[in-house]
């Protein structure tokens, strides 16, 4: 009988804060500009450069770790990590070993059955981001760009608490969205301003002992961590099988090839001769401050859900929906303030919007319409001005190009037809032209109906009143 295998899974986060500036110098964090032009001296490592220290890190690491239940370390160092590398100027990384910012915090999740599970924040620690190596295949060289030495970062470190791909995701999409409406980083994966490095070992079932870990890198999408994680696990056991040991290995993932490849052996802490960085003095947090910076905590995304229940009488999955982005739930609220409809905003934006998304290839931080104009179209079609099948269409507009929907419906004559007169005649024409329909009505077939309806909105090119239709056919009918 085969082994049975336990995976155990930690994960070092590393999130680009959104300062304006880098860590230690006032250089822009803008991400995409020119090669090496969002640079000075001392992120570029000049010999004499002296870094000061970015308070607003400082607070974005505070926010963080209170609202992930850390404890704050009030007394806190920054050590130089030293190794050489070419994306590394100085030949060091100042980050935090010793006396990180945060300790001993947790993050609840939900497992893939249902269950709460709290996964262990070992640590946050606040470091500067290195530069990035730009490989030219056509000249045969690597380049350098400095814009991104020195942007601030966190690295959030769990504790070897998940044991599958769903509940790695199920923290990181925890994690992102703390963040997120903390405001502390835009967490996009496919711009690097949220990496994850995953650990993972294997061990029979049943045994305590841990097994040898490895890390991997390169992973820029939840899809890619998921297939990561799934492939190291089969490599893994398939070693243990036969005979031979896991090596502890720093590994990168090919996401196009489904597989991994050994990069260089894991360092331990000694590899790397930290100590205190001399230019930096310790950094003294009061009390005073730590209980500011907690005042100043938007609502998260738990109490959200709670108060959209409440106040706006959404149902539970309108309002999880609806806050699994920050972006969509500031977008709901502002449509709500303008027009007090909430069901309604919640159903055009999980509906259709959700819908011109998938077709689009969009991320929901991409939406860009304005409220103003949904809470306009949601009034136009409550005042009975458009009927819903027009409304769509002028959605997918303001969804498009953000118009007022006013001006389109008015600029393309797509106000509701509701001259009775008018709707007679268009009835009138449809009953003529489809006896047979007049004919399964009277025998009882209700269907006919539905179809003489149809054909008469077709006929008004979908801007007459359905329910005016309706009477209007009916009332024709009763007289045949």
């Amino acid at each position: 009988m085969s082994k049975q295998y336990e995976t155990v899974i930690g994960l070092e986060v590393h999130v680009e804060l959104a300062t304006k500036t880098k860590i230690f110098c006032s250089c822009s964090t803008e991400f995409g500009g020119a090669p090496n032009t969002h640079t000075c001296p001392v992120c570029t490592g000049m010999p004499g450069s002296l870094p000061v220290l970015n308070r607003q890190v400082v607070e974005y690491a505070l926010a963080v770790g209170l609202a992930t239940n850390c404890e704050i370390n009030q007394y806190c160092k920054f050590d130089r990590k030293n190794y050489f590398y070419p994306d590394n100027p100085q030949n060091y990384q100042i980050s935090q070993l010793y006396l990180p910012i945060c300790r001993h915090g947790w993050v609840e999740i939900e497992t893939p059955s249902g269950v709460a599970k709290k996964v262990g924040i070992h640590e946050i620690h606040m470091e500067e981001d290195a530069g990035k190596l730009i490989h030219d295949e056509w000249e045969d060289c690597s380049l350098v760009d400095y814009n991104r030495s020195g942007v601030p970062l966190i690295e959030i470190v769990s504790e070897p608490d998940m044991r599958n791909a769903q509940e790695v995701i199920a923290y990181l999409e925890k994690l992102r969205l703390i963040i997120q409406y903390l405001g502390a980083s835009d967490c996009k994966l496919q711009e690097g301003s949220m990496r994850a490095d995953v650990n993972l070992s294997v061990r029979e079932a049943g045994s305590r002992e841990l097994g040898t870990r490895t890390e991997m890198k390169n992973l820029n999408s939840f899809k890619a961590i998921a297939r990561a994680i799934e492939g190291e696990r089969k490599r893994q056991i398939e070693r243990l099988e036969e005979g031979k040991r896991v090596i502890q290995e720093t590994r990168r993932w090919d996401d196009n090839k489904e597989s991994s490849r050994a990069m260089r052996s894991k360092e331990d802490a000694q590899d790397y001769r930290y100590f205190p960085d001399p230019d930096l003095a310790p950094v003294v947090i009061s009390d005073e401050w730590i209980a500011r910076v907690r005042a100043q905590q938007p609502e998260l995304r738990t109490e959200k859900i709670s108060r959209y229940m409440a106040e706006y009488g959404l149902p539970a999955y309108d309002a999880d929906l609806i806050t699994s982005s920050k972006h969509m739930a500031d977008l709901f609220e502002e449509t709500v303030a303008l027009c007090n409809r909430p069901k309604e905003v919640s159903n055009w934006l999980m509906v259709e919007a959700m819908r011109l998304l998938k077709e689009q290839g969009m991320d929901v931080d991409d939406i860009r319409f304005s409220p103003s104009n949904l809470a306009a179209l949601i009034a136009m079609v409550e005042g009975s001005e458009i009927n819903r099948t027009v409304a769509k269409s002028v959605f997918e507009e303001i969804f498009m190009n953000d118009v007022d929907p006013r001006a389109y419906v008015t600029e393309h004559g797509l106000k509701v037809v509701n001259d009775e007169g008018a709707l007679k005649r268009a009835v009138e024409d449809v009953i003529a032209a489809n006896p047979q329909s007049v004919e399964d009505y009277k025998n009882g077939k209700e269907r006919a109906m539905g179809f003489l309806v149809g054909q008469t909105m077709r006929a008004m090119k979908g801007k007459a009143d359905p329910a005016m239709v309706n009477r209007i056919v009916k009332e024709f009918l009763s007289v045949q």
